[in-house]
């Protein structure tokens, strides 16, 4: 069985668990964790031809959003259709917190 989104997916459910699997493979460098066991996707909105995924950061400064941004466009790009359009939006007002990390990335930071 798939295991479950820890982010709000919203769109046809052939694509849930492929976006949920590429996303998996996008790392925090700083964090050396995937973006979702960080809890830095806060949803994936899929509507027609257009992916819109929305992302918070561990800081508001972080130094490297645009590289998570980047990744998670890339992979995004090779996992689904070629004409969908990829949307990023980091969302700057929603602060982070380490409640927002799965239990196995708590671990691994020893929290």
């Amino acid at each position: 069985m798939p295991e479950q989104a820890p982010f709000d997916y919203r769109g046809p459910s052939v694509w849930r668990e492929p976006v949920r699997v590429a996303l998996k493979n996008v790392v925090d460098p700083e964090a050396a964790l995937s973006v979702v066991d960080m809890g830095l996707v806060l949803s994936v909105v899929i509507d027609g031809d257009i992916a819109h995924v929305r992302l918070v950061m561990t800081s508001a400064a972080c130094p490297v959003s645009d590289v998570i941004v980047d990744d998670v466009e890339q992979v995004l790009d090779t996992t689904l259709p070629p004409h969908m359009q990829i949307r990023v939006e980091v969302c700057r007002d929603i602060e982070w917190s380490p409640e927002r990390m799965s239990a196995a990335a708590r671990r691994f930071m020893r929290w």
